[in-house]
């Protein structure tokens, strides 16, 4: 018996439509360029109207020093309104801002209290009174947004745009997860983070791309099994099954961004731009990953960056996030593959904004699923504890 076995059937209707109607395939051109971030001081815009006023400037300014090498500037004379009024509110109704690694930098370093990984953020607005922060604005994608209600459930949860999903999330159901269950019985479950509350709660373990392989392991100790269902991402799965001796029993899920990208495209970069250090995340396939000089989770990725040294670094997943870690990292040059999850640019200020006025739409998350998918995400946290952020 193979050591990875990829389902290749029973996607479910709504993805593999999802999938055909995507207007990217890997074999697609991807533009590439190269984004520094903000380096010396914010040029003063004296442009002024009724919306781009002196409070606005004012107000905004410690925002656009950061991002004034990432947008230009008539683009901040639109978008800092937005922030200002934004900011306003989120402190008039005590509302937290979440925004995951993927979300655009004015959304990010504009308007967000934190910043990262969804499993990550999810326990920062857990962990916080529920007096201080009542209202949560996930910026992210759907199933990040459950991932908070079922962590703090008494929170009003928003999502700006509730038709943005993710197609790792929408390839596999609760009822899918049921029938896996059946077919084999006795082994454990591990589901990566991206999925939904109700696949969540189906499963024994939750995964990140950081603790996977650990998880895997401890589920397999304890249910005694030499193998284990892994959802629904292939490539993860198929880079989990490198570094295990347990047999993983995969799903036939990708993520849109990541299947894209492949080892010509690698190393046609290396070619063009000599001494690149490469960044891939593990939802690459292996292949993609076999060319790297580092692979692991957007946090990871983020701390090769600060620690590597390396003046120029290509960073193999969704494009926005070159863009966040330039902000922090103006020193070095990003090469930037670019591929953007379309369901992320669904997140935008106007979309933010208007969620905070009407507090609309909310994520709903039914209570037995709440208990039950937050037991797996409790086992995976008492096998591989994630860094908190500081309060």
């Amino acid at each position: 018996m193979e050591k990875i076995r990829v389902r290749a059937t029973n996607r479910s209707k709504q993805t593999m439509a999802h999938t055909a109607s995507s207007p990217h395939t890997r074999n697609d051109e991807i533009t590439t360029r190269v984004t520094r971030g903000a380096r010396g001081a914010a040029p003063r815009l004296t442009y002024r109207d009724h919306r781009f006023t002196d409070e606005v400037a004012r107000a905004t300014q410690p925002v656009w020093e950061r991002l004034h090498g990432l947008l230009a500037d008539v683009d901040w004379l639109l978008k800092a309104p937005i922030i200002h009024r934004i900011i306003q509110l989120k402190q008039e109704k005590r509302a937290l801002i979440l925004a995951h690694n993927y979300q655009l930098p004015e959304i990010a370093y504009g308007v967000a209290d934190k910043v990262g990984d969804s499993l990550q953020l999810a326990q920062y607005a857990a962990a916080l009174n529920e007096d201080d922060a009542p209202v949560v604005v996930m910026c992210g994608v759907h199933f990040m947004a459950e991932t908070v209600k079922v962590l703090a459930p008494e929170r009003t949860v928003l999502i700006p745009d509730t038709a943005a999903g993710c197609s790792l999330a929408e390839s596999i159901t609760g009822a899918d997860v049921r029938l896996l269950k059946q077919h084999y019985p006795g082994t454990p479950v591990v589901s990566y983070v991206n999925t939904s509350a109700e696949v969540k709660a189906e499963s024994d373990y939750c995964c990140t791309s950081s603790n996977a392989v650990r998880v895997v392991e401890a589920a397999a100790r304890e249910f005694g099994s030499p193998r284990v269902l892994f959802l629904p991402d292939r490539y993860l799965a198929a880079n989990v099954a490198q570094a295990t001796s347990i047999e993983i029993v995969a799903w036939h899920g990708t993520c849109m961004v990541h299947e894209r990208f492949t080892p010509e495209l690698i190393r046609e970069l290396r070619a063009q731009f000599p001494g690149v250090r490469v960044l891939a995340h593990p939802e690459c396939p292996p292949e993609v990953c076999a060319e790297a000089d580092f692979t692991g989770s957007t946090s990871g990725m983020i701390r090769d960056v600060q620690t590597s040294g390396a003046a120029k670094v290509v960073m193999v997943t969704e494009c926005s996030m070159a863009d966040n870690v330039a902000a922090e990292n103006p020193g070095v040059d990003f090469v930037r593959p670019c591929v953007l999850c379309p369901h992320m640019q669904r997140i935008t200020l106007p979309k933010v904004l208007t969620a905070l006025e009407t507090l609309s739409p909310q994520v709903e998350v039914d209570e037995k699923i709440v208990h039950a998918a937050r037991r797996a995400v409790e086992r995976m946290l008492a096998v591989s504890p994630l860094t908190p952020f500081a309060p």
